[in-house]
């Protein structure tokens, strides 16, 4: 029996194992796939995110690409923004690189073992009570399971806690490298325009991710179709594309938000997207499973017992940590659901750049959309020396 059992070791599942390693525990992390692995996300990776990675000793430097803000374009309307002064930059990281980083740091911390190729077919249920998980037909038992298994959570699903997603979207991604070498970018880039939007990330070696979130009614013929043409129909990405040369397939999911009943029960917590999210649209996904995994360890490290009143407040806590970001991402899919708003919006952004710049910081969890600071978090547990110096010299 292990202390606790994850299902999913994408950013939520290997963090939190991670912290729970260190904070004494056995933790038993299971994945399906292998590593490395693609996966369709936006890659943009935004200052908290790129702190909690630092934290935990990813080397996000050498990952990936540097950029300190965001430039909107609709309507030939334009809106540049940077992240509020002090905060520690974004960065794009090609998801593949980070999760194999993540995976590889995971099973390296004491306490910590990792599964891959084992699929999680279902919760163990006993007395009202989630007991471990069935990894392959076979029992592990343990004293708290955590479901990190994504926006399709297998175990929220088979524990019934799923709801309709509300809307419907779709994500596509595709990677680029340009021949002429990439020049350097500071910012994202998004392009707005009625029924969808499209992100360019920079990332390291002259790559760079484009993305597209749109209405599954803006579709017209296959994926690929519409994502080209959607490229196409933007002179500016056209022209970087086109010059490009494609160096991954296009990779396409859907839906684009995701809702449940419950968040805990007795001896399970869902985390990361599995908990539930609103939608990709702000970019922080990644950047909130991380602080939402860092919160949950300390959590559970302060408590001498896992209860279900103990799991209730730490998801209340959550919601408080999670709060204003998802105020701003409902405020934002609203405006896309007004695309004539879009321009003004522009306007007015860049007519008081210190807002924007504050929006920004929300958005990146450095900021609190009525405060200049975000939530506070407890300390995380320490990181035994021993264990620091066997990782960076292996």
């Amino acid at each position: 029996m292990v202390d606790v059992a994850i299902s999913g070791a994408g950013p939520a599942g290997t963090a939190l194992a991670i912290h729970l390693g260190r904070s004494g525990f056995r933790v038993a992390l299971f994945e399906r796939a292998t590593f490395p692995r693609e996966k369709p996300c936006g890659e943009g990776l935004m200052p908290l995110g790129v702190a909690a990675l630092d934290e935990l000793g990813v080397p996000t430097r050498e990952l990936g690409a540097d950029f300190f803000g965001a430039r909107y374009s609709a309507g030939g309307r334009v809106a540049e923004g940077d992240f509020p002064p002090g905060s520690t930059p974004g960065r794009g990281l090609r998801r593949r690189d980070l999760d194999a980083a993540l995976a590889l740091l995971a099973s390296r911390t004491p306490g910590v073992s990792l599964h891959t190729g084992a699929r999680v077919t279902a919760p163990l249920l006993e007395d009202g009570r989630v007991r471990g998980l069935l990894v392959e037909g076979q029992p592990v038992r343990a004293r708290l399971v955590v479901a990190a298994d994504g926006a399709q959570s297998r175990l929220r699903h088979s524990l019934g806690l799923s709801l309709p997603a509300p809307r419907k979207r779709i994500g596509m991604r595709m990677h680029f490298r340009s021949a002429a070498g990439t020049p350097a970018r500071t910012r994202i880039e998004i392009f707005l325009a009625p029924g969808r939007e499209l992100y360019l990330t920079p990332l390291p070696r002259g790559e760079f991710l484009v993305a597209a979130l749109a209405q599954a009614a803006a579709l017209q013929g296959s994926p690929e179709t519409s994502f080209r043409n959607w490229c196409l129909a933007v002179p500016a990405l056209a022209e970087r594309v086109q010059d490009a040369e494609p160096v991954s397939d296009l990779l396409v999911t859907a839906p684009l938000s995701g809702r449940a009943r419950r968040r805990v029960l007795p001896g399970c917590v869902l985390l990361g997207d599995a908990a539930g999210f609103t939608d990709p649209i702000t970019g922080g996904g990644m950047a909130q499973a991380l602080q939402s995994a860092r919160l949950l360890a300390a959590h559970l490290a302060a408590q001498g017992d896992w209860s279900l009143a103990v799991l209730d407040e730490f998801d209340r806590r959550r919601e408080a940590l999670l709060r204003d970001y998802r105020r701003v991402t409902s405020a934002l899919l609203w405006l896309a659901r007004h695309p004539f708003l879009i321009p003004p919006a522009l306007g007015l952004l860049r007519s008081i750049p210190a807002f924007f710049s504050h929006l920004l910081g929300v958005s990146g969890g450095v900021r609190g959309l009525f405060r200049l600071s975000p939530p506070p978090l407890p300390a995380a547990a320490p990181r035994p020396v021993s264990a620091l110096q066997e990782q960076l010299t292996s």
